[in-house]
């Protein structure tokens, strides 16, 4: 299969036929219509063999996660996913891998409303990147930069799964047979908190969503918005599962800095509190309060209940 082959049989067609576009794959460029009083979010991630997934791992699973980690980050910011380019290097063409990838890719763009529009392929190391873009309401984007002093700390879900399901990927843990497919899921599928950070438009001052881990990714918001943080570690929010497989302390470590768990951090100002529940219940997401900002730019400080908790990891970098 040569290039526009695969082109036209994996990617012609990928995700859900939006009638906001007016040229797709195919085409030297793509042309889409931009929705007036909206503003654009653009996003790109990359995902190399080796480095961020194993040769083995199940190809649809791929196409799912490709897509997952990139709507997470239009879900930090409220945007609603749109469009979807792809660019990918393949050592080879191998039809059933990449029929089994197209599958996965489409299908949650489909999920999540978000049609490829294109990209590019050519020859190398497996290398796989995407941009996403989506709308926002001009003017209501939520970003890094908005966090004040007083403000609460809030996760959504549970964090430490996927760091979980890495370690059992890795054969270093043994998870029983009841938790094993929800922490493989959490890890190989995750979940874009997509229709919850819309609602958060009107009520968080900052977000990101986690991907380096809690203590990896909060310091970006702190160092944006030039503020610091206590975060009570008794409070952040563990699977049972997470909970049944290590003890504490390590369990704490996944939750801490393991990543990949695609949950939002948020910011609340107290005037904003009491209604959070309220908006965010239609969603069946669980949100958890973890800590508040103080202003002691840039330096987060964990404790235990009362008392200070030391803590010498951080969350993923890739240098």
């Amino acid at each position: 299969m040569g290039e526009f082959e695969l082109i036209a049989q994996c990617f012609s067609q990928a995700g859900r036929s939006r009638t906001d576009v007016v040229i797709g794959v195919g085409d030297d460029g793509a042309v889409v219509q931009v929705r007036d009083g909206f503003d654009l979010v653009v996003t790109t991630d990359t995902m190399v063999e080796g480095v961020h997934f194993f040769p083995d791992v199940d190809p649809r699973a791929l196409g799912h996660k490709l897509v997952a980690v990139n709507v997470s980050d239009l879900a930090a910011m409220g945007a609603e996913p749109a469009w979807l380019s792809l660019a990918i290097t393949l050592p080879k063409v191998e039809d059933a891998w990449l029929q089994a990838f197209a599958e996965g890719l489409s299908e949650t763009a489909d999920y999540y409303n978000c049609q490829l529009i294109g990209g590019d392929t050519t020859r190398g190391p497996l290398t796989l990147t995407v941009i996403a873009k989506g709308f926002v309401p001009r003017g209501k984007a939520i970003t890094r930069a908005g966090a004040k002093v007083g403000d609460y700390i809030y996760v959504t879900g549970t964090l430490g799964d996927a760091a979980l399901g890495l370690k059992l990927v890795q054969n270093q843990v043994e998870v029983s047979k009841k938790h094993r497919a929800h922490i493989l899921q959490r890890f190989h599928y995750p979940t874009a908190r997509v229709a919850l950070g819309q609602a958060l438009r009107t009520i968080a001052s900052s977000a990101m969503d986690i991907s380096d881990g809690l203590c990896g990714d909060l310091p970006h918001i702190l160092n944006r918005s030039k503020v610091g943080a206590i975060v009570d570690v008794s409070k952040i929010p563990m699977s049972q599962a997470l909970k049944d497989s290590c003890d504490w302390q390590s369990a704490l470590q996944c939750a801490l800095s393991g990543g990949e768990d695609y949950e939002l951090v948020f910011t609340v100002p107290e005037n904003k509190r009491g209604s959070l529940e309220v908006l965010l219940s239609p969603y069946g997401v669980p949100i958890s309060c973890i800590g508040r900002i103080t202003g002691l730019a840039g330096k987060l400080e964990l404790k235990q209940g009362d008392q200070p908790f030391t803590y010498q990891h951080s969350g993923y970098q890739h240098f």
